[in-house]
């Protein structure tokens, strides 16, 4: 018989999210068990966001080696030694694993159970034969997988995901990508300024989700660094020639072979719930994830899922908001509602895109090109861009015709620092005067977002009555 645990929280998956929740449960002593299958700290530390920001700052030192001479500086392009890299890399994991171990979780009360979950019902979850755990509210926090477009011939070469791209101990001669997302982007960019070519295929538009406009700063910085990015590049194919891996791609003048030493799938991520034993529980999936309403509980009362589970948009902060708001909601019923308006998003490329709230093609869908303002300031009319040499880029605001802030895109330097305070903005619905009338350090990159704040109020300035205000107050000395 297997041994069976009764507890008030259990938690499926120990990413992020996942073990938010167990924390936060944990610290107000509430018993909490937590079942994690694979390495804790789930993707995030271990495949994603952590890996991959070390490798775009190996990237982004060798890209500032070889521009030194801009000034001042005598430097030879640099000497990259790939297998240090990958080192810095493993590195970089290995010293922030222990704040999401085992052993640390177990000192702050959680119980952590390794093996996979499934539901037995709609109360008990089974790991393995030989336990079972019982609870008062469950929350699945199992992230996602890498999802593999079905090109014919990809299950007969090797090829690498943003998963097992960190097992790479050579440089790729050529890497060719497929997808233009961020991920798929962000890798490219890394890899080309440490040395690869780099070829990136992408069906659609790279960065499609983002504005355009904003969208195509980053583009250009990457073709004029060398990387070769093809839009409307449908993948008809791919195969081995000899040694390497010849991909054929659909184009207006035919099909063309482009061959490279490795291959890297980067066309999203999907829910791996198939193995949850979810229908045992009365869970509704599909393929977009584990549906939930907005307190993010499944049609099972007793289940809540969060982050990438919960099908919505795939970031670690945000898999972070939705343990906040199920702690709230799970154990003081307070009935906490996902608002994803308030969701910053941020592509780590250099010049950085990072966005909050509505684009300018989202607001005036909604509201009509006479109700919203577009508000911008770029980079170069910045003097700390000119100090640093980082004058690609610019701040577009939108507000309404009163001035409440309704989103914001930065694409430059330094933009997923800069979101914060518009996040802040929108979150809390502050009008636009609240950032104009705020005073920020000079000389600071975050006086962008001040001037652009300040053109809200640049058509005043030629306003007949305020004129002949200013006029008559003059008369009196």
């Amino acid at each position: 018989m297997p041994r069976h645990i009764t507890t008030d929280i259990c938690v499926i998956g120990a990413g992020s999210g996942g073990l938010s929740v167990a924390a936060a449960a944990a610290a107000f002593g509430v018993p909490v068990v937590l079942i994690e299958q694979g390495r804790m700290g789930g993707e995030c530390l271990n495949t994603g966001c952590v890996p991959s920001k070390a490798l775009l700052a190996a990237g982004k030192h060798a890209h500032a080696v070889a521009h030194a001479r801009a000034f001042g500086l005598a430097a030879r392009a640099p000497d990259v030694d790939f297998a240090k890299v990958a080192k810095h890399v493993h590195d970089v994991i290995a010293t922030i694993a222990p704040n999401d171990s085992k052993e640390r979780f177990t000192g702050l009360g959680v119980r952590v159970i390794s093996g996979h979950a499934s539901f037995k019902d709609r109360r008990t979850v089974r790991i393995g034969d030989d336990i079972e755990v019982s609870a008062r509210r469950f929350v699945i926090a199992s992230g996602s997988v890498p999802a593999l477009p079905p090109i014919p011939g990809l299950d007969r070469v090797p090829y690498l995901t943003n998963e097992t791209v960190w097992d790479l101990a050579v440089r790729p001669r050529h890497l060719i990508i497929i997808g233009g997302g961020p991920i798929g982007l962000e890798l490219a960019q890394a890899f080309r300024r440490l040395g690869s070519l780099v070829t990136v295929l992408e069906a659609a538009a790279p960065l499609a989700r983002e504005d355009p406009e904003c969208a195509a700063v980053v583009i250009d910085a990457l073709l004029r660094e060398g990387v070769d990015i093809r839009s409307g590049a449908g993948v008809s194919r791919v195969e081995m020639e000899g040694i390497e891996i010849g991909v054929v791609v659909r184009g207006e003048a035919g099909d063309e072979k482009i061959s490279g030493s490795h291959l890297l799938v980067a066309a999203g991520r999907r829910v791996d719930a198939e193995n949850l034993g979810l229908e045992r529980a009365g869970i509704r999936h599909d393929g977009g994830g584990i549906l939930v309403n907005k307190r993010l509980r499944t049609r099972n009362r007793r289940v809540y899922a969060i982050g990438d589970a919960a099908g919505g948009p795939q970031f670690t902060h945000v898999a972070n908001y939705h343990a906040g708001l199920v702690i709230r909601n799970a154990l003081f019923r307070l009935r906490s509602r996902v608002n994803p308006n308030v969701l910053p998003r941020v592509t780590f490329t250099d010049p950085e895109l990072a966005h909050v709230g509505m684009t300018e093609t989202q607001a005036r869908g909604r509201r009509g090109r006479r109700v919203i303002r577009v508000l911008r300031w770029p980079y170069h009319e910045n003097d700390r861009a000119q100090a640093e040499g980082e004058t690609f880029g610019h701040i577009k605001v939108i507000t309404n015709r009163r001035g409440r802030v309704l989103g914001a895109t930065i694409v430059g330097a330094g933009a997923g620092e800069l979101i914060t305070t518009w996040t802040l903005a929108v979150t809390q619905g502050l009008n636009i005067r609240a950032l104009a009338g705020t005073v920020v350090p000079y000389p600071t990159l975050s006086e962008i977002g001040k001037r652009a704040a300040l053109t809200y109020f640049t058509p005043g300035l030629m306003n007949h009555w305020v004129r002949r205000v200013i006029a008559f107050l003059r008369r009196f000395g």
